[in-house]
């Protein structure tokens, strides 16, 4: 393929410039032409056009090309114009002595002018030598008493300004013109692009060009001629190929310019300008290029001649990045390392943004001064604050290379693991394993239990067991803990018989079948009466007032930072053994058991969840919950995970608040900190706290900023299940079902199903199957949420409440047996835990699934649920409890009326979620309400036992027949008090079981119900 030629595209000024000083140089009228601009913009292919241009008019043209190879040559341009017209001058002007005031050849070049007009055109002034500079200028001197045109073309600003440049004294003598080239347009790279393919290229593919080649001709054509020979065509799907090819032309141009610059001062100057030339002023880059005889001037206008550089705000800069790397990379490495140290340096003692420097420091060699590692430590907080997460990973790992004491180097381990967890998960885990190895016992030990903190927000329970197993046994083991009102175990004794031994809460090995005294899947419990969690017989009881939440006991042994780090160690690890269980890990010593005296409040917070995930002792996992905040005495940093794990046993114990409270607390110290892992997860903690509590629009603003701190493919798959089961539970609350269905369907990686968490999607997964009125599935998901509930010790029904589910999806089957077995096992377990919101919620099933009792069951669940949190589960108990009240009302009305009476549907609305007491005391019957009066025909609903209803809740019929009525879904709303979203679900609902479409054949179908 031929290479493509481009004309002189957007130069009709200057051709029109350029015609007529040609044209007045035939009638004898000299001038002087000096075109102008950066390089590449085209200044010698107009010299070259005006040459052909005054050949074709019948004038003499004289050429010569300035280099700087030749810039020391001795009128080496002079020999080149005068080559034609006298062959052997041209040898004598470099073997003659220069005579003062002589100018040889110029007097026979003006005589032979006289019989012919001609046109000297010199390319690349910038290069000329003094000699033949000098002898140009009085050429230009004598040009009014010769017909002589001096054509000549410079880029940037020459070392020397010529006497013929405008604004020189000789301006005022002959026709002295300066042409000023610019870059193309858009308009005239799209005219390129045109001529190159034959065809318009896409807009966007021509707006990409401009920019990366800024509208240079030489770099337009030399793109288009590559691309074109790649075989592609102008569209704007190969907009990124377009950039890599632009990228490699600009470097091939840098490098052909670097190649022509020979003076070592301008080089040594470039280079220093590569390095920092946009941190420092120009008058420092030159004492960073070291000490030349050059002047600050001359540096300037080589630079500029070199078409490398560009002004911007008065000082010279280097084009781009791409001219900056094909700068540096002709250096020696070390050479490189050294001027990048040497200008971090200077840049540090003129007090240069913070930022920059480290920017330097990054590519230099280690500097060997405090102030390297406090600059990058700043520039990396910088980064962070910037969202730049990356540099901000370089800027740590440079701190590293530089001499650091022991402990300051395992602070930045973990400071730069903390934000590898987000961008380099597996670098990360490697890091943390090494600290928990390496840290040695001691004043700074603590880091070794935050290591292990980190370690387990990142998912990798594997590697922090097995670096635990030989951390904890380099730990103190405590002494024999003191006996009495600060030493005593957590649990109070009168829970369980006193012959019971303590055992684990969280057993090492996975649970056979059902954990001592709960219900399995089908309902069935276990004999055996012991849980986990028994204290020892001797054991005394433990002081639970206000005396005892306000600090953990700080009199035991882990006043010594030994012991408390061993406790820590201890809990960390039985986390990872909850986390993930892995029977097939047989090199892991097994998990130590939970020291009976809490003095620290990580083992505090772990202690909470283990007891409140087996349902005992509420009003102790709420003290050692809130133990879990308190710092200790010995000034230890609190670890994120047991603060998490306190957070969620309160909410298992109906204080959301207060839990809430903790968790801004604890949101603010990680952004402080900009730990991205802890953010995620305790925004994703607080997002299950607005689920629980009724807020589906904050859980979804939670998962939203979790997943922008820590994305899902980034997220380590034992917590995957976690967070797609609440993605699952808040889209289903916000009715975006299909967007639910969508996350149900994602593939779960291997090591998610070894997960605890799984038994979180799996309920999620039965909250959809029963929103889409599959009760099959439903019951399904729910008896399998249990089983790895109960395999992983999880009794509570505060956790899940999974039984009284299955058991509502049970009854849906007609399984009556299984429903009662569950909802009466759950009900047993609410009791016994004694919080208001899974006993409320226990109730209402249990109403659900019974028909005896049905009123005072609902009564009981309102009165239960109005002291919960639970606000999604006290509307509907409030609304189950009206409908349930307006069915008893009615059948005694249709009773006392006979059986010839005709009972309509209900239309009066239930209370709303906020107002039941108010509107009316609950049980009593409603009284008469006023007839609602509508601008159209009322239509007759059928009676409530018509086929029609079949299949409809309460709820659901009473909308159907405002509906049949003809009022609009607002009305309807405000008829029955709630939202106009509610009134919508309803209405599908309807629609979907009555296997109609829309209003029109719901009228049809109560019309004729009505007629039948």
């Amino acid at each position: 393929m031929p290479p493509i030629e481009l004309p002189l595209l957007e130069r009709d000024r200057e051709l029109a410039a350029l015609s007529a000083v040609i044209g007045e140089l035939g009638s004898g009228r000299p001038a002087v032409v000096t075109v102008t601009g950066e390089p590449g913009l085209g200044q010698n292919d107009l010299l070259r056009w005006a040459a052909a241009y005054a050949t074709d008019a019948g004038l003499r043209v004289l050429g010569a090309h300035a280099t700087p190879a030749e810039h020391e040559v001795r009128y080496g341009v002079v020999a080149q114009l005068l080559a034609e017209e006298n062959r052997a001058l041209a040898p004598r002007l470099f073997l003659t002595d220069e005579q003062p005031g002589g100018l040889p050849g110029l007097n026979g070049l003006l005589n032979a002018v006289r019989d012919r007009p001609t046109l000297l055109v010199v390319r690349d002034t910038q290069w000329l030598d003094p000699a033949s500079l000098r002898w140009l200028e009085a050429l230009a001197r004598r040009l009014p008493r010769a017909p002589v045109a001096l054509l000549t073309s410079t880029t940037g600003t020459a070392l020397t300004r010529p006497e013929w440049s405008v604004g020189t004294p000789l301006t005022g003598l002959a026709t002295t013109i300066e042409l000023a080239l610019p870059p193309l347009t858009s308009s005239g790279t799209a005219t390129a692009v045109l001529r190159a393919f034959g065809a318009p290229g896409d807009p966007a593919f021509t707006e990409a060009l401009a920019e990366a080649t800024r509208g240079i001709p030489a770099v337009v054509h030399d793109v288009l001629d590559r691309f074109a020979r790649a075989g592609h065509s102008p569209r704007a799907d190969r907009i990124d190929p377009l950039r890599a090819l632009t990228a490699e032309v600009v470097g091939d141009h840098a490098t052909r310019a670097l190649s022509d610059l020979r003076d070592p001062a301008a080089v040594d100057a470039l280079r220093a300008l590569a390095v920092c030339g946009d941190l420092l002023d120009f008058p420092l880059v030159c004492t960073l290029a070291g000490p030349h005889s050059v002047s600050e001037s001359r540096l300037r206008a080589a630079l500029a001649a070199s078409g490398l550089t560009t002004l911007r705000d008065g000082h010279p800069r280097v084009q781009d990045a791409v001219v900056r790397a094909r700068v540096l990379e002709e250096m020696p490495v070390a050479d490189r390392a050294e001027l990048y140290a040497r200008a971090a340096r200077l840049a540090q003692r003129v007090a240069a943004d913070d930022q920059g420097i480290a920017d330097l420091l990054l590519l230099a060699r280690p500097v060997g001064d405090p102030w390297a590692v406090d600059t990058l430590r700043r520039g990396f907080t910088s980064a962070l604050r910037g969202g730049r997460r990356d540099l901000a990973v370089a800027y740590l790992a440079r701190a590293l290379d530089e001499p650091l004491a022991a402990e300051d180097r395992a602070r930045i381990e973990f400071q730069l693991a903390s934000v590898e967890m987000v961008t380099a998960p597996a670098a990360a885990e490697r890091r943390l394993g090494g600290l928990i190895r390496a840290t040695r016992p001691g004043p700074g030990a603590g880091l070794r239990a935050r290591a292990t903190d980190l370690c387990l927000l990142g998912g990798d329970t594997r590697a922090a067991r097995h670096a635990l197993a030989g951390a904890i046994d380099s730990a103190p083991a405590a002494p024999e803990p003191r006996r009495g009102p600060t030493g005593a175990p957590a649990v109070p004794p009168e829970a369980e018989p006193p012959s019971t031994p303590r055992t684990h809460l969280v057993p090492h090995r996975p649970y056979a079948g059902t954990p001592p005294g709960a219900a399995g899947p089908d309902g069935r419990r276990s004999a055996a009466p012991d849980l986990p969690g028994t204290p020892r017989a001797h054991d005394g009881p433990r002081s639970s007032g206000p005396e005892a939440v306000g600090r953990p006991d700080t009199a035991g042994p882990d006043e010594d930072p030994a012991v408390a780090e061993r406790h820590e160690l201890t809990v960390l690890c039985r986390v990872a053994s909850f986390l993930r269980h892995d029977d097939a890990d047989l090199d892991v010593l097994p998990v130590p058991a939970l020291p009976d005296a809490v003095h620290n409040p990580a083992v505090a917070g772990v202690w909470a969840w283990e007891h409140g995930v087996v349902g005992l002792h509420r009003e102790e996992v709420r003290r050692l919950a809130r133990s879990a905040f308190v710092p200790a005495a010995t000034g230890r940093p609190l670890l994120v995970v047991p603060r998490l794990l306190g957070c969620r046993a309160l909410l298992l114990t109906d204080d959301g608040d207060e839990a809430e409270n903790h968790l801004g607390a604890l949101l603010d110290e990680s952004h402080r900190e900009r730990a991205a892992i802890s953010v995620a997860h305790i925004l994703t903690v607080r997002a299950e706290l607005h689920i629980r509590h009724g807020r589906p629009d904050a859980a979804a603003r939670d998962l939203a900023a979790a997943q922008a701190e820590l994305p899902l493919d980034r997220l380590h798959p034992l917590f995957l299940p976690y967070w797609l089961a609440l993605s699952m539970i808040t889209d289903l609350q916000n009715g975006h079902t299909e967007r639910a269905r969508e996350t149900a369907a994602r593939p779960l990686p291997p090591l998610a199903h070894e997960s605890a968490t799984t038994a979180q999607l799996l309920f999620a997964r039965g909250v959809l199957a029963r929103t889409a009125d599959e009760p099959h599935q439903a019951r399904e998901h729910f008896r399998a949420c249990g089983r790895w509930l109960l395999r992983h010790g999880c009794v509570n029904p505060a956790v899940q409440p999974w039984r009284s589910l299955a058991a509502e999806a049970a009854h849906t089957l007609g399984d009556t047996e299984e429903a009662g077995r569950l909802v009466h096992e759950e009900v047993r377990l609410a009791r016994r835990w004694g919080a208001a919101a899974p006993l409320g919620r226990a109730q209402l099933s249990l109403a659900v699934v019974t028909e005896e009792n049905r009123v005072e069951n609902l009564r009981a669940a309102v009165a239960t649920l109005s002291a919960a949190p639970a606000r999604t589960a006290y509307t509907r108990a409030v609304i189950e409890l009206a409908a349930a009240e307006r069915e008893e009302n009615e059948r005694r009305t249709a009773v006392a009326l006979g059986p010839a009476a005709t009972v309509l549907p209900p239309v009066v609305p239930p209370p709303g979620p906020h107002v039941p007491s108010a509107a009316r005391p609950l049980g009593r019957p409603p009284g008469p309400r006023p007839a609602v009066l509508t601008g159209r025909r009322t239509v007759k609903a059928p009676g409530h036992d018509a086929a029609v209803w079949h299949g409809l809740t309460t709820v659901e019929r009473e909308t159907a027949a405002l509906a049949a009525q003809g009022l609009g879904n607002r009305e309807i709303a405000t008829e029955l008090a709630v939202t106009t979203r509610a009134v919508e679900l309803r209405l599908s609902g309807v629609y979907r079981k009555l296997r109609i479409r829309g209003r029109e054949e719901l009228r049809a179908l109560v019309q004729e119900a009505e007629g039948s």
